[in-house]
């Protein structure tokens, strides 16, 4: 009996000792991530409790300040569609007033969406876009602003994203090869740190 436990006792010490050296790896990876990144030392979830369960965020104690975001999309078109949004000769319409419309109405829906988001009260959305012909493509950029005690980035990021999908249905029956790429945010303000992207 004794014979058969040491081998085991051994295996699932080398067991222990390989995932400790694993994790110590994953460790001083983050580390290392963090180090080389702009997220502070202290970085956790907040959108969870103490015991790892999906939680709001209570907002209750922290100071009114006004807060901003801009986020950006591109919407990748092909020349043909390319070509008739910008020459607005798609059979729906005004593809970009449409796409405005939508992104600055679902910037005010974003609490309905994300289900731990706050719902805000939006001081002022825009939304506005940049046609690449080179590319034959549509920059779009979603700009929040807001005074209260929650950062308004998600609705930036929906606002972008809704407006991107817009301009897909928009033009998708000239072409379903339209790709939504690089949506992101760009930067923030308010709150306790601002957040700038760096170029590239």
């Amino acid at each position: 009996m004794a014979t058969l436990c040491t081998p085991l006792n051994q295996i699932c010490l080398q067991h222990v000792r390989l995932c400790h050296s694993q994790s110590s790896r994953k460790d001083a990876a983050v580390k290392r991530d963090r180090m080389n990144s702009d997220e502070p030392a202290d970085a956790h979830l907040t959108h969870t409790d103490a015991q790892g369960r999906a939680a709001m965020v209570d907002v209750a104690r922290k100071g009114a300040t006004q807060r901003t975001a801009t986020a950006g999309a591109t919407v990748r078109l092909g020349p043909a569609a390319f070509r008739l949004l910008r020459d607005n000769g798609l059979a729906k319409g005004d593809a970009l007033a449409v796409a405005q419309l939508a992104g600055i109405m679902a910037s005010k829906q974003t609490s309905a969406l994300i289900p731990l988001c706050h719902s805000l009260c939006l001081d002022h959305t825009s939304v506005s876009f940049e046609l690449d012909e080179a590319q034959s493509a549509a920059l779009v950029t979603a700009t929040c602003r807001s005074t209260g005690r929650t950062g308004v980035e998600m609705e930036a990021l929906t606002a972008v994203s809704v407006a991107a999908l817009t301009v897909y249905d928009m033009c998708k029956a000239v072409s379903y090869d339209i790709i939504i790429t690089d949506v992101k945010l760009l930067r923030k303000t308010g709150g306790k740190r601002d957040f700038h992207r760096h170029p590239g």
